[in-house]
Parts: C-alpha cells; structure tokens; sequence
C-alpha cells in the first residue's frame, strides 16, 4: 500500500540584516531530520493553503508573525520523500525577508544565524529539504552567494 502523499511548506528566511535564519533542528528520534539544520515549516492541517500552513508554522516555530503578504511563493515540489520510505511529497518554498532577530520566541529547535558567505562550512549540515531550498533560491537569484 502506497502511503499518502505527505503536504507541508517551509520558508527561507533573511533577518533585517541579510542573514538567513536556519533552524537546528532537535536530534530527538521522532523529529524529521534530527540534529540537522533545515528551514522554519511544517505540515499542512485541514484545508489550510500552504500560504496559511507557512504563516502559521513560522508563527508556531518562531513566535513571530509574518503577514501573508511578507511571504513570496518561490517554489513547488511533487515527489520523493526523503523521510518516509515509498513516500511523495508535495510542498510549497516560501521567501521572507526582514524578520527581527531580537523579537524571536524559538520553540523547535534553535535558531542558527548564517551570513551568505558562511553557508558553505554548514553545508553538510543541511537537512536534504534545505539543500534543496537554498538551490532553488540561488537559481532564482545567481548573485546571492549560496
């Protein structure tokens, strides 16, 4: 039996300064990714657009709103899940800039604060769904040095 496709959203985000806010993620057995460092998101619930499932998880995870119109659809992906075995994914990339640091309520995991230039001594600590992220948005964007 195929299992269902599993649906959820993350977000890339940028502080007021430019700097991406990753997040490192719990290195407990029931969480996706343990002890990686990943992207603020989740899964959808209900009915709920992957807009509203982003704003509602960044707000879970961050303790921050962001408004849906701070959110800017940069992505879509329909396949593989790398977390569950036969399983698809379908999930939707957003983009936030300009989120404070200083107004942060972390509840999963910890915040990793990363400049641009720095990415690449963190990379194999990325969560195969950041790696993929980040690539989308530097194809999206060549001149951000990823």
């Amino acid at each position: 039996m195929q299992p269902a496709a599993r649906e959820g959203t993350s977000a890339i985000l940028f502080d007021t300064e430019g700097r991406l806010l990753l997040q490192l993620r719990d290195d407990l057995p029931h969480v996706t990714d343990p002890g990686k460092i990943s992207l603020v998101g989740g899964r959808r619930e209900g009915d709920e657009t992957f807009l509203e499932c982003v704003v509602r998880q960044i707000h879970e995870e961050i303790g921050y709103y962001l408004a849906p119109g701070r959110f800017q659809l940069i992505g879509r992906y329909f396949g593989p899940d790398h977390s569950t075995p036969n399983g698809t994914l379908h999930g939707e990339l957003f983009l936030a800039r300009n989120v404070p640091v200083d107004m942060l309520v972390v509840t999963d995991g910890r915040v990793q604060i990363v400049a641009a230039d720095e990415l690449e001594h963190i990379r194999e600590l990325l969560a195969p769904p950041a790696t993929y992220a980040l690539e989308i948005l530097r194809k999206r964007d060549p001149l951000l040095e990823l």
